[in-house]
């Protein structure tokens, strides 16, 4: 062989090996991980985290207020004094936030100022924005088990009763809101036109009590995130028909359905994140536990981004010689959902996939 044609050979395995690597490193992403995680010292218990995808920010009510966090930069930018509860909603076209505690607490989302309180019935846990009628749907263990508010107006403009224990939503977009009911391990299916409760769908004997809940609107698929057992039971939304259950992690009680990555998750309280992947209209399969931290059993979606935000609180270290902090009696008498009611750090994480660029 000679040079000449020695150099060429030589060269044109070197190209091919670099596009060959090129195209690895362009089209492969890792796996989810934790991509950052954001610490804020504070008093009081946690229980439900929010991302309003329009605004670009992250909501957290503890102990007597709500923490405000970009979406996008992660950081804190704001508290809400005199907003607090379980969770928050918001409405896109007024403005408007909404935070479910024994009142509902009502506020400004550009000036992140309090407007009122809006007394309600019930036990307020878990709250919707319902985009087809445009209004906020707010859950109580007790009855009335929902109450629906008028955004712009800040009232109350009718109650529903569901005759069990509602925890999380979804919104199909197009009337209909389903409900997961923990103590009856079944989903409840609401006409958000007459506000009536049209039927529940059984999730069968290997159901645990139901405390998260994803949604696939496109294909009408429902993602029930069960607690012991800890199952995920998935489900045709239009008749209710169980088409698999697969396992998840320890303490769920919070899910959700990602249309971007065909991904339904589930957030658990043993400090792991179960994906599961949408293979098809039958197929369905456990795809990753991502490693989070033990407490970080509710969370939420960041739409743009596809990152799944968590949360979760962490007992401040004890100074020798000093008592033991006290709960924040705001929180109440039972720590809520996110963690301990006294003082610590609030940790939001974020969950993502980073390309390779290797």
């Amino acid at each position: 062989m000679n040079l000449s044609l020695l150099a060429f050979v030589v060269l044109s395995i070197v190209d091919v090996g670099f596009l060959s690597g090129s195209a690895h490193a362009q089209n492969i992403d890792v796996a989810y991980r934790v991509l950052d995680t954001t610490q804020v010292m504070g008093n009081g218990g946690t229980d439900y985290v929010y991302a309003d995808n329009d605004g670009r920010k992250v909501y957290v009510p503890r102990g007597d207020r709500t923490y405000v966090f970009d979406l996008d930069s992660h950081q804190l930018i704001a508290t809400i004094a005199g907003i607090s509860g379980h969770g928050v909603a918001v409405d896109p076209e007024s403005h408007h936030g909404f935070s479910s505690g024994h009142q509902i607490g009502m506020f400004d989302t550009v000036t992140l100022q309090k407007i009122k309180d809006i007394a309600v019935q019930g036990r307020p846990d878990g709250i919707l924005f319902e985009p087809f009628t445009k209004r906020i749907y707010v859950f109580s263990h007790v009855s009335p088990n929902i109450t629906v508010i008028d955004p712009k107006e800040g009232t109350v403009v009718g109650t529903i009763d569901l005759g069990g224990a509602p925890e999380q939503a979804q919104s199909d977009g197009a009337g209909k809101v389903y409900v997961d009911v923990e103590d009856e391990k079944k989903i409840a299916v609401v006409d958000v036109k007459s506000m009536k409760l049209i039927t529940k769908y059984d999730l069968g004997q290997t159901a645990g009590a139901t405390k998260g809940l994803g949604l696939d609107a496109k294909n009408h698929i429902l993602f029930a995130m069960c607690s012991n057992p800890n199952v995920c039971v998935v489900v045709n939304a239009d008749d209710g028909k169980i088409l698999t259950t697969l396992p998840i992690g320890n303490g769920t009680d919070g899910g959700d359905f990602n249309p971007n990555t065909i991904e339904a998750f589930s957030s658990q309280r043993d400090g792991t994140l179960t994906i599961i992947k949408e293979n098809s209209l039958s197929s369905f399969t456990v795809e990753q536990t991502v490693q989070t931290k033990p407490g970080c059993r509710t969370s939420t979606l960041d739409t743009k981004n596809n990152h799944i935000v968590l949360i979760c609180t962490e007992h401040a270290p004890q100074v020798a010689g000093t008592a033991s902090p006290t709960p924040d009696a705001t929180a109440g008498s039972r720590p809520w959902g996110g963690g301990h009611g006294g003082l610590g750090n609030l940790d939001v994480l974020f969950v993502g996939r980073r390309s390779n660029q290797l």
